[in-house]
């Protein structure tokens, strides 16, 4: 608005309110209608401003960010990287950098809906209070979708699907095993707070099981340092160990009754939420029914390939 005109639109208002107090039957000085006028300016400024203010806001103020909560340190789901290299996201309050499936996956929800993304790095155990507590809107990291979880947090749809593996030194003496009960006597362990130590290792006969790693890099040290005659986890983390540690190899005992018996909730993985967040949940969920079982493999080994040596 031109200063004229708001002069103008003033001091219309200033004779209206004059007008109006005469026919009630009062009067108004020359200094009564200035100030009349001087308000009604600087409330045309002020309503200027405002609006001026509200169209900022409109531009600036809108996107949502979503904060993502991962370990940043569970090859191939996720690990940290110095430098943003195949698309990597800076993690927050470090000047350090995430990537894996679980950043692509991320990436993707965040591009589908409209949000900015923030990766904040968290220990395992720290990750489900962190989403209890507001700390974050949702954790990415590889979580199977265990009923002990569903009481509390909510879960997305699956965005893998992950089968059972076990990892063995290639020169190890259970390297030939068709099946758990091949895996007889084994010393083993795993990564704590998870299927594959509380479900997976007390099927094996007679195991001498260790304590639980803090993380899955611990548990693939473990067994390259020859702690342990093997290790249990899914496939992806299989696969990226592979890569890795080229002289580990993968068994895989075809999902029957040779195997190790987990529900479908164990090996489904998804990513969780506060309770009750159901305007979240579906967001997330218009995203990941897009995707085939088939686009989720194709990311992750995308993943796989390009996953540091060591994380």
């Amino acid at each position: 608005m031109k200063k004229n005109a708001k002069k103008l639109m003033a001091a219309a208002m200033a004779a209206l309110m004059a007008a109006s107090m005469t026919a009630c039957g009062g009067s108004k000085t020359e200094t009564t209608a200035a100030a009349d006028t001087t308000a009604a300016e600087s409330a045309a400024d002020a309503a200027e401003t405002t609006a001026a203010g509200e169209t900022e806001a409109a531009k600036d103020g809108e996107k949502k960010v979503l904060k993502v909560a991962m370990e940043c340190a569970y090859a191939p789901y996720n690990w940290t990287q110095p430098d943003d290299s195949n698309g990597a996201v800076p993690i927050a309050d470090s000047n350090e950098y995430a990537y894996g499936y679980d950043v692509m996956m991320a990436k993707k929800i965040c591009d589908e809906l409209g949000y900015d993304l923030q990766i904040v790095r968290l220990d395992w155990d720290s990750l489900i209070p962190a989403i209890q507590s507001g700390q974050v809107d949702c954790v990415i990291a590889g979580q199977s979708i265990t009923e002990e979880r569903l009481q509390a947090v909510d879960f997305s749809e699956p965005y893998y699907y992950a089968t059972i593996v076990t990892l063995v030194k290639q020169d190890g003496k259970y390297a030939d095993a068709k099946s758990v009960a091949d895996l007889a006597g084994a010393t083993c362990t795993s990564q704590q707070s998870t299927i594959w130590y509380q479900n997976c290792l007390p099927q094996i006969p007679d195991a001498n099981i260790l304590a639980a790693t803090a993380s899955a890099p611990d548990m693939l040290m473990s067994l390259n340092a020859d702690k342990c005659d093997l290790v249990v986890t899914d496939q992806p983390t299989g696969k990226g160990a592979l890569v890795a540690y080229p002289n580990f190899k993968m068994l895989e005992f075809g999902g029957g009754d040779d195997d190790f018996q987990v529900s479908d909730e164990d090996i489904n993985i998804g990513i969780s939420m506060k309770k009750g967040n159901t305007e979240l949940k579906e967001a997330i969920d218009s995203v990941l029914t897009k995707m085939t079982k088939d686009d989720f493999s194709a990311m992750m080994d995308e993943a796989i390939s390009v996953q540091p040596l060591a994380n």
